[in-house]
């Protein structure tokens, strides 16, 4: 059992009348040209689901081998397939960072070790040489922290699986650092559509790896665990117009976050490490009592302390347009007066 809840995560912030700042999904509702698309595919739901084009669909996108791609259902799904695919590993979790890989590999049996960045930033000498399966955001949830993937690529070595999250990646303007299109041994890279066209509800990402590693994970894989309406999802998102729409909202939210922490930190609130995501970590003495005031103004956000390596001193802020932030930073200006009343 672990010493965090890991299997919080922000949705549980939210409820009726709050603005959600605790989600890291960037849209309300999916876009009109991938609703019209979904529509369209509902009279095929009768057949079983087929993810065969969309995995040449997310093969041509990353210039690789259809062999060499897996769909899942969301990067939930292929957490849990690499911790029972390579079970018996020596595991190790790089932390801060999304809880669900270790909740998977707990869940499967794993005896975790956790590997904590003192200042965010992947020190690839502090992960253990005997560590054979290991799991690193980039950028990380929750730190926003972008890792080089010079230090990535230091961490490979014969007989290790290196899992990189990339679940956030194509919200960075460019998707630097990116190990996607790289076929490099024993190298894991997992993405999710989650976060830039607003489908949590469908469930639809993708593993990348070597064509052995792909057919491991298929071999654990529940029959038709992915739908339909995601494999569908998956083949329009990856179309040259949808990854052109897809930089062009990294790009503004970029703009959205540098408007947010330039904002923070002319309060006085600090801005942990140096956020390329979509959402941003802080520290705010007594954290905790700040996000029940800002919930009594009528805002959510994502607490920091059920994250391993962080306390309740820090909280995890998605990134929105300019209106809503403005008015946000109004509500946390007044919270940490003591107001607490709102505007």
């Amino acid at each position: 059992m672990s010493d965090y809840d890991l299997h919080h995560h922000g949705d549980q912030e939210v409820g009726a009348g709050l603005v959600d700042l605790a989600v890291n999904v960037r849209l309300p509702k999916p876009p009109e040209w991938l609703r019209r698309e979904l529509a369209e595919a509902l009279d095929d739901l009768a057949a079983y689901p087929n993810p065969v084009a969309a995995a040449e669909a997310v093969a041509t996108r990353h210039r690789r081998d259809s062999g060499e791609v897996l769909i899942t259902a969301g990067a939930a799904e292929a957490f849990t397939l690499l911790a029972r695919a390579f079970r018996g590993r020596n595991a190790v979790v790089v932390h801060p960072q999304f809880t669900e890989p270790e909740a998977a590999l707990l869940a499967a049996g794993h005896e975790v070790r956790r590997v904590v960045l003192p200042d965010f930033v992947l020190d690839p000498a502090l992960v253990p040489g005997d560590a054979d399966l290991v799991f690193v955001g980039n950028p990380t949830n929750p730190t926003s922290v972008l890792h080089p993937a010079e230090a990535l690529r230091a961490l490979v070595r014969p007989g290790r699986v290196l899992v990189v999250d990339e679940a956030f990646l194509d919200a960075v303007p460019g998707e630097p650092e990116s190990l996607a299109e790289e076929t490099l041994s024993g190298v894991v890279v997992i993405r999710s559509l989650t976060k830039t066209w607003g489908i949590a509800g469908l469930r639809a990402g993708y593993v990348l790896a070597e064509a052995e590693i792909i057919e491991r994970l298929r071999a654990v894989q529940p029959p038709w665990s992915v739908s339909s309406l995601a494999a569908r999802a998956v083949v329009a998102c990856c179309r040259p117009a949808a990854l052109d729409e897809a930089d062009k909202l990294a790009v503004a939210g970029e703009r959205d976050r540098e408007r947010l922490v330039a904002g923070l930190r002319e309060r006085g609130v600090e801005v942990a490490g140096e956020p390329r995501g979509p959402f941003v970590l802080i520290r705010i003495p007594g954290a905790d009592r700040v996000r029940e005031r800002l919930r009594a103004t009528g805002y959510a956000v994502r607490r920091g302390d059920t994250f391993p390596g962080l306390s309740r001193d820090y909280l995890r802020l998605a990134v929105r347009d300019e209106a809503t932030t403005a008015r946000f930073l109004r509500a946390l200006e007044l919270t940490m007066n003591g107001s607490g009343q709102g505007e």
